[in-house]
């Protein structure tokens, strides 16, 4: 049996600018592509590529349902979130890269 990781995300423009929450399977993969540009839409239009925040899922429900709550928070709940660990907004994608 095979077990999947599914991870909750939280991309930024830069410290203290926009924000954008996400799930996958892969996060590796998927914050390259918001790096890249490869993901289209909102993420490109506004330069959100800063990997602030993630969190990690066994269950794509929970992974799911972590994601829509997060998105109806009030932004100074996300940013209390994101500095609680990464108080200077550190982009954590080359740390999960190794």
């Amino acid at each position: 049996m095979r077990t999947y990781t599914f991870y909750v995300y939280i991309l930024a423009s830069g410290i203290g600018g926009t924000l954008y929450i996400g799930v996958t399977n892969d996060l590796i993969r998927r914050v390259y592509e918001h790096k890249t540009k490869a993901a289209e839409g909102f993420t490109k239009a506004y330069g959100i590529d800063r990997l602030v925040y993630y969190e990690r899922f066994d269950n794509i429900e929970y992974a799911m349902h972590r994601e829509k709550r997060l998105k109806k928070w009030m932004r100074e709940w996300k940013v209390v979130l994101i500095e609680k660990d990464n108080p200077n907004w550190d982009d954590l994608y080359p740390l999960i890269c190794r």
